[in-house]
C-alpha cells in the first residue's frame, strides 16, 4: 500500500510536470510563430544621393550593381520622396512618420529656411515624439543605428534615450577637422559612451577614412547576434560618406569612373549594401525582412562635380524642386515583394515607420496625426496604387504639393546667394528671391515634365490639376497642428566638448563656462 501511494504520487507530480512543460512549450511555441511573423526591418538611408545616383533610375557610371540588384529583386519607387530638403528634418520624419512641421524639426528664425542639428544647437528630436524604434519595442524588436543621427547631440536625444538599444556612430556630421580649441570634432559613440572623435581617432585624412567599412561590419555583426537569439531587430544603416567631404577607404580610392572621391563613396556604400544582403540570405532570413533604401535628400548641386546627380530633376538639395526631395526609392523583400516591380506609387520615407509599425501588428498612436502611409498593400501586391498628397515644406512653409501626375508651386525660391541650382535657369520657377505664389500656382504635370520646366496654362488641365489638389490643400491646412520649433536656439557652450565617457578616454576638452545662446543664425 505504501509503495503503492508513493507510486500515485508519483505518477501524479509527474503528470502535472509534463503538463506544465507542456504548457511551455506551447507558449514558446506560440510565441515563435508569432514572432516569425514580424518581419525584420532594414532601413538603409544615404546621405546627401540623389535620385540620379543609382544605375535602377539611369546612372550613366553604373557603379551600384547591389543596390540595382535590389530593384530587380524588389520594388523600385521612381516617385520617392524624403520630407526635407535638408539632413536633420527628414531624419526626423523618417524616424517619427510625421513632418518635420509637425514633429518641430524647423526654424521660425526666418521665413521658409532650412535648419539642422550643427554642433551648437540647443534642441533635438521632441520628448514628445514617438520613434519608430519605441513603438517597436512594444512588440519585441531589438534596435540599432549605425552611423549619422543628427536628430541633436545632447544627452536626452541620444539614440539610446529615444528607443534605440544600440548605437554606433555620431550625433553629428563629419565636418572638420578642428583644432578641439575654438571647435571640438564630433564625437563617435558606441551606446551612450563616446569612444573617440572624427579626424583624431577614427581619421578621415584628404577623403581617405575605413568608417564605411568599419559601419558594415557592425551592421552584419548586429544582424547575425539578433538572428541567432530569434529577436525581430530594426536596423537604421545610414553611412554618411557621400556627404562632403565625401571619403571612402582603400579598397574604393580612386575607383569611381566619375573621377570623384563622391563617385568612390558610392561604389562603397553600394558594396555594404551587398554585403548586408548576403548576411540576410546566409542567415536564412531574407524572407522575413523588409529592406528599405532610400536617401535624406536630393545631391548637393552646390558641390558641383564633387556632388552626386538627381538626373533629369530640377535642382538639388535645400530646394523644394524635384532634384531636392525625390529620392532613390527600393523596397526590398522576397517571397513577398514580387521581384522586377516599377511602381507608380508615390511613396514617402515617412511611409517606412508607419509600414513598419503595421508589420510589427502595432497601432499608431491615435493622439496625433501621421502624414506617412502603410504601403504593405502597394508591397504585397494587393493594389497597384494609393492615392495620396507629398507634402514639400522648407522650414516653416509649404512651398508645394503633388497629387498624382500632378506638382502645385505655393512658393518658389533658389536662393539669392547660394548656387542650389547650378546651370539651371527656368523663367519664374528658380526664383532667387522668394515668390509667394498662393493665390497664383505654378502646376506641372511630373509624368511628362519631371524636370519642372514647362508650366501648365490655365486652362483644363490646369483646373483639372487644381480639382485634384485642393481638397487636400484645404485639409492640411484646417487641420495642421504644428510642433513647438526645435531648432531656434544655438550656443557654443552645448558643443560636444566633453561627451559622456570622455574621462574614460582622457579626451575632454574645455569649452564655454557661460551660455552665449541667440537664434541660429540659418541662411539656406
Amino acid at each position: 500500500a505504501v509503495v503503492s501511494t508513493q507510486s500515485t504520487g508519483i505518477t501524479n507530480n509527474l503528470r502535472m510536470l509534463l503538463l506544465g512543460v507542456l504548457s511551455v512549450l506551447v507558449t514558446l511555441g506560440n510565441a515563435v510563430v508569432k514572432d516569425a511573423t514580424k518581419p525584420n526591418i532594414v532601413i538603409m538611408y544615404m546621405d546627401d544621393m540623389g535620385w540620379g545616383d543609382i544605375g535602377a533610375n539611369g546612372n550613366w557610371a553604373k557603379e551600384t550593381p547591389n543596390i540595382d540588384r535590389m530593384a530587380s529583386e524588389g520594388m523600385l519607387f521612381p516617385r520617392f520622396y524624403s520630407a526635407a530638403p535638408i539632413c536633420s528634418p527628414s531624419r526626423a520624419s523618417l524616424m517619427t512618420g510625421r513632418l518635420p512641421i509637425r514633429n518641430g524639426f524647423y526654424t521660425t528664425n526666418r521665413h521658409g529656411v532650412n535648419a539642422y542639428t550643427p554642433q551648437t544647437i540647443v534642441g533635438g528630436i521632441s520628448a514628445t515624439e514617438y520613434l519608430m524604434p519605441q513603438l517597436l519595442k512594444e512588440a519585441g524588436y531589438k534596435s540599432k543605428v549605425i552611423g549619422k543621427w543628427h536628430l541633436g547631440h545632447r544627452p536626452d536625444y541620444l539614440p539610446l534615450n529615444r528607443g534605440f538599444d544600440e548605437f554606433f556612430g555620431s550625433p553629428n556630421c563629419h565636418f572638420g577637422p578642428y583644432d578641439d580649441v575654438k571647435t571640438p570634432n564630433a564625437p563617435v559613440y558606441k551606446d551612450d559612451r563616446m569612444l573617440g572623435r572624427y579626424y583624431t581617432n577614427y581619421t578621415i585624412s584628404k577623403g581617405l577614412s575605413n568608417l564605411t567599412q568599419t559601419f558594415i561590419k557592425e551592421g552584419t555583426d548586429f544582424i547575425e547576434t539578433q538572428a541567432k537569439a530569434g529577436n525581430p531587430f530594426l536596423l537604421y544603416w545610414t553611412p554618411d560618406a557621400n556627404h562632403q567631404p565625401a571619403y571612402a577607404s582603400e579598397m574604393f580610392w580612386g575607383k569611381s569612373r566619375r573621377e570623384t572621391r563622391y563617385g568612390d563613396s558610392v561604389m562603397e556604400v553600394d558594396y555594404g549594401v551587398g554585403v548586408i544582403l548576403a548576411k540576410l540570405q546566409e542567415l536564412n532570413i531574407d524572407q522575413n525582412t523588409l529592406v528599405f533604401f532610400s536617401s535624406d535628400n536630393g545631391a548637393e548641386g552646390i558641390a558641383g562635380k564633387n556632388g552626386g546627380s538627381n538626373g533629369p530633376l530640377l535642382c538639388g538639395k535645400q530646394t523644394t524642386f524635384e532634384g531636392g526631395m525625390r529620392e532613390p526609392g527600393i523596397a526590398w523583400w522576397p517571397g513577398t515583394i514580387k521581384p522586377g516591380v516599377v511602381t507608380p506609387q508615390l511613396g514617402t520615407t515617412m511611409d517606412i515607420m508607419v509600414t513598419a509599425v503595421g508589420l510589427a501588428g502595432l497601432q499608431l498612436p491615435s493622439d496625433r496625426v501621421y502624414d506617412g502611409i502603410d504601403l504593405f498593400p502597394v508591397l504585397s501586391g494587393k493594389v497597384e496604387s494609393i492615392e495620396r498628397p507629398v507634402w514639400y515644406y522648407r522650414g516653416n512653409e509649404l512651398f508645394a504639393v503633388r497629387v498624382g501626375q500632378y506638382k502645385a508651386h505655393l512658393w518658389t525660391w533658389s536662393h539669392e546667394h547660394y548656387n542650389f541650382c547650378p546651370g539651371e535657369y527656368v523663367k519664374d520657377v528658380t526664383t532667387p528671391d522668394q515668390v509667394n505664389r498662393t493665390t497664383d500656382h505654378i502646376v506641372f504635370n511630373l509624368d511628362n515634365d519631371p524636370g519642372e520646366k514647362y508650366t501648365l496654362v490655365k486652362g483644363a488641365r490646369y483646373k483639372a490639376a487644381m480639382a485634384l489638389i485642393n481638397p487636400y490643400l484645404q485639409r492640411h491646412r484646417e487641420t495642421m497642428v504644428k510642433g513647438e520649433p526645435s531648432l531656434n536656439y544655438c550656443d557654443r557652450m552645448v558643443m560636444n566638448w566633453a561627451p559622456h565617457g570622455c574621462e574614460e578616454i582622457n579626451y575632454c576638452l574645455q569649452g564655454p563656462t557661460e551660455s552665449s545662446i541667440k537664434l541660429c543664425g540659418w541662411d539656406h
